[in-house]
């Protein structure tokens, strides 16, 4: 072993380190963003995408050479098309590595429900405009869920509609037959059995009640019932009707919160067609008799398997904590410094692929969560076809399995999403230790929790990249598979 190559793993060793000496700690950016930071999605390419909230610009946060997203750098993308500039709406990284968003609550600051959509293109960095589905006259702080297959599913806020996206047309289908209840306020699960799960919110008949989307059918099924309320409708349909995120977990169960304090679990059942069965879970806490809830807000699977939620008392009151989620109890874990100012609804959250979590919460102090424990090491990808070697510029597939992890990762319902279930191809060489992620696309699956099956993506070898041996990683949910030796040339 050389001395460069010996510098560069005593550097990853003292760096891995620090890191843990920093779990269940929060990080400041080193670079601070100089707008409002809302949405931030991660793009094929390792960089995240990041919104300015309710305005027309989006910024791209890029990680330094040894990977670190906490010394990353801001670079300006491209504004979104004229007469649009939403707040709370739909959004999602396609297969094909494009991002998608659609309605808003509000544009340019005002009440909207608008229709509008667009569709980003990293490569070119370039927006365009999507014409809604044919008849539909509000889309606003729309639920979106990108199916196993690929296809891109929208809510209409406010009716009891949904719309599959043609990507390559940019046209839309109807579907969703049998929903017991109108879209608005609900989020949307994706299940290992690959249906969709969402707890109703203004379903004034039943309190309680559970549905589940079919693909093969298009239409909605009974998911049993929740035990406890989890949004505050009552059977007068008053109320704000809000619900909190719900999070996959390794386990295959799914951890649901509401605006009343309560939480509830579900377990899937072994048919996709049958309801499956719910259980009460904790109840947030309520220091100084301020009762905790979720009434909109962000959550997050961490690599160990728990849940991090950011809660608030009431309905959009402060002050904010952050709780862990363990599969059995919330545990308070520390907050961030402008928490003591935020109501649960200003955060955001998204998986880096260091198993960190990024939390924007539209104001200028951008956090990064570190956490306590270690992923179980079979939740992995594992790398079964690689190649050995690649070169500048150009494309190779990759196979193995769990490159979509077990879960969509971060979730907060309406208003946001920013789902990582998808592969990322991570490059690091193997003197100097630098980093570097080739872009992925086309992906063979957009499912959670796909097990032994063998699934693939393809990737593209950044122009940049350094030459000489390497180690290639596929990560997933901040995850990452067992490292194979490459070549770059």
């Amino acid at each position: 072993m050389n001395f460069r190559r010996m510098l560069a793993f005593a550097l990853i060793f003292l760096a891995a380190c620090a890191e843990m000496l920093q779990a269940q700690s929060w990080q400041p950016l080193i670079n601070q963003p100089s707008f409002s930071p809302s949405t931030a999605l991660l793009l094929t390419d390792g960089t995240v995408m990041v919104h300015d909230t309710g305005a027309q610009d989006w910024w791209r946060l890029t990680p330094d050479n040894m990977g670190s997203y906490v010394n990353g750098t801001w670079s300006q993308l491209a504004s979104l098309p004229t007469g649009y500039s939403p707040l709370y709406y739909a959004s999602a990284v396609l297969p094909d590595g494009r991002v998608i968003m659609n309605g808003g609550e509000y544009n340019f600051g005002k009440e909207a429900w608008t229709t509008l959509g667009a569709i980003y293109s990293p490569k070119t960095n370039k927006w365009r405009l999507v014409k809604p589905p044919t008849g539909w006259t509000r889309i606003g702080d729309a639920q979106n869920v990108v199916l196993p297959n690929g296809t891109y599913m929208l809510a209409d806020c406010c009716t009891v509609q949904q719309a599959l996206f043609n990507s390559k047309t940019l046209t839309w289908t109807a579907t969703g037959t049998g929903k017991a209840d109108i879209n608005d306020e609900e989020g949307w699960t994706l299940l290992p059995d690959q249906t969709v799960l969402t707890v109703d919110a203004n379903n004034t008949a039943n309190l309680t009640n559970a549905e589940k989307y079919i693909p093969s059918t298009g239409s909605w099924i009974n998911a049993g019932n929740t035990i406890v309320k989890l949004d505050d409708t009552n059977a007068n349909n008053s109320g704000s009707h809000e619900l909190g995120p719900a999070v996959l977990r390794p386990d295959g169960t799914v951890f649901a919160t509401g605006a009343t304090g309560f939480t509830s679990v579900y377990n899937p059942p072994a048919n996709p067609n049958d309801p499956g069965t719910w259980i009460q879970g904790p109840t947030f806490p309520a220091p100084g008799g301020k009762q905790q809830d979720i009434a909109d807000g962000p959550a997050s699977l961490l690599p160990s398997g728990n849940v991090l939620v950011f809660a608030s008392p009431g309905v959009f009151r402060t002050p904010s904590k952050f709780y862990e989620f363990d599969g059995t109890n919330l545990n308070a874990v520390p907050a961030t410094p402008n928490a003591v100012n935020d109501s649960s609804y200003y955060g955001r959250m998204l998986v880096l692929p260091t198993g960190q979590i990024l939390f924007t919460d539209t104001s200028q102090d951008v956090e990064i969560y570190t956490a306590a424990g270690s992923p179980n090491p079979a939740w992995a990808p594992t790398i079964t076809k690689a190649p050995k070697n690649v070169i500048h510029a150009r494309s190779y597939l990759i196979s193995g399995t769990q490159f979509n992890g077990l879960s969509q990762g971060a979730a907060y319902g309406d208003d946001g999403q920013s789902a990582t279930n998808y592969p990322l191809v991570r490059i690091t060489n193997s003197a100097t230790g630098h980093v570097f992620y080739a872009r992925t696309y086309n992906h063979s699956t957009m499912a959670v929790a796909t097990g032994s099956a063998i699934v693939s993506t393809h990737f593209t070898v950044p122009a940049g990249i350094e030459l000489g041996a390497s180690e290639l990683e596929v990560v997933a949910n901040g995850i990452p598979s067992t490292a194979v030796a490459v070549t770059v040339q």
